[in-house]
């Protein structure tokens, strides 16, 4: 299985702003493709310009600010979120039915392939990620506030006929006001913020990250 995905799947990056209708778009060109066996799979690393999306169980009172940039209304999993140039997308367009081969689909268990492959990204800058099951996403301990988190990665999918797709914001360098303006993903709670790789002054570069993003998903489907 590890060698057919390695070989089949399709690694799209984008180093220009991509418009957020435009990979939607594409995103449900590609799962149409992957149901009708035109397509094994894609996986595309993309930033977009910025933009507040609600997923499916977003609540109107979570944005807290209408700035002037776009709101979108998503059926993927979770609540708000922002997306903007230093957020990295990785967007996982999969026929979980193939990825799970010979055994059967889980949902639960894809996400939590995804959570286990961003926390292998961050440990390459000696990031400690974790997983807290009542809070979505990968959380980092905040060094200054004991007892506090912060958000450094955000996880929403969909699935159609066993086809997922919509995945990861891992932030990088965005500007983190704009967290300021929602609820991100429904939690309001003082000690629960948002960070990213530039707010715990770590240095990358992109080429290099993207490299251990792919790097990381073969390695991770290892442990499957």
């Amino acid at each position: 299985m590890i060698n057919e995905i390695k070989e089949k799947i399709k690694w799209k990056v984008s180093n220009n702003l991509v418009n957020y209708e435009d990979a939607t778009i594409f995103m449900e060109n590609e799962v149409e493709n992957i149901i009708q066996n035109n397509s094994y799979g894609t996986i595309w690393l993309c930033q977009h310009p910025s933009v507040f999306t609600a997923g499916i169980s977003a609540k109107e009172k979570d944005l807290m600010n209408k700035k002037q940039i776009p709101v979108f209304h998503t059926n993927r999993g979770g609540q708000y979120t922002y997306h903007g140039p230093g957020v990295q997308i990785i967007y996982v367009m999969l026929n979980l039915k193939q990825f799970f081969d010979p055994n059967s689909p889980d949902i639960a268990k894809f996400v939590n392939f995804l959570e286990k492959w961003i926390i292998n990204i961050l440990s390459n800058f000696k990031i400690e990620g974790h997983i807290r099951k009542d809070r979505v996403g990968i959380w980092v301990e905040n060094k200054d506030k004991k007892g506090y988190e912060d958000k450094i990665a955000a996880i929403g999918i969909k699935v159609k006929k066993w086809v997922c797709y919509h995945g990861i914001a891992l932030n990088l360098n965005p500007d983190l006001s704009f967290f300021k303006d929602i609820i991100p993903c429904g939690i309001s709670e003082e000690k629960f913020q948002v960070t990213s790789l530039a707010a715990l002054n770590k240095e990358f570069n992109i080429k290099d990250l993207h490299e251990m993003i792919k790097k990381g998903f073969l390695e991770q489907i290892k442990e499957l």
